[in-house]
């Protein structure tokens, strides 16, 4: 993966990584709001730059754009 991750920031980030949400985020097909200032831990990778993986708080799978967090 020739590719490297950023977040809103420029800090690169890696599985495994802990960030935080920079916004409220609405999540689509739930009536949650996710929070600015939420912590969401363990992130994971995906093959597209702009997008990670996690589980927050009562969402599971669920897929932030790195343009919304900063590390945490």
């Amino acid at each position: 993966m020739s590719e490297i991750t950023k977040d809103s920031n420029g800090t690169q980030l890696n599985d495994g990584d802990a960030v935080t949400l920079i916004k409220d985020l609405k999540v689509k097909g739930t009536s949650v709001t996710l929070k600015r200032g939420t912590l969401v831990k363990n992130i994971r990778l995906t093959d597209d730059t702009a997008e990670i993986e996690c589980n927050a708080e009562k969402v599971k799978g669920l897929v932030l754009r790195t343009e919304f967090v900063k590390k945490a």
